[in-house]
């Protein structure tokens, strides 16, 4: 199987627009929502600027970009399942995806530093 992490963070980033499609747009929702797109989307989008990066030190910093996006997206997916007990689950599945990737661009961080 061809492992492609710009398709797998294009994907958590869609996932995580359909899901906030589901909750119900409140006063208390509005702020989460609005910052979990962010964070989730961004994931993706430095991933691809990464990899089109002009120097080693331009791609190192985009990734550690990326786990600290996927790493806050972790906090605004536990906020929501706290605003909306009946989202706990889809919060959930898709924290355990934002920490994978949290791990991910950790090591590829790790690894930078280590041959650099």
């Amino acid at each position: 199987m061809n492992y492609d992490l710009e398709e797998r963070t294009a994907k958590f980033g869609e996932g995580i627009i359909k899901f906030c499609k589901l909750i119900k747009y409140n006063d208390i929702n509005k702020p989460l929502i609005n910052q979990l797109v962010r964070s989730a989307t961004s994931i993706g989008a430095n991933y691809m600027e990464a990899n089109q990066g002009s120097s080693k030190k331009d791609f190192k910093n985009k990734i550690r970009i990326c786990q600290k996006e996927a790493n806050e997206t972790k906090h605004w997916l536990r906020m929501i399942a706290v605003a909306n007990e009946d989202k706990k689950e889809n919060c959930r599945i898709l924290w355990r995806e934002a920490h994978e990737l949290t791990l991910i661009f950790a090591k590829i961080s790790r690894s930078c530093q280590e041959n650099y």
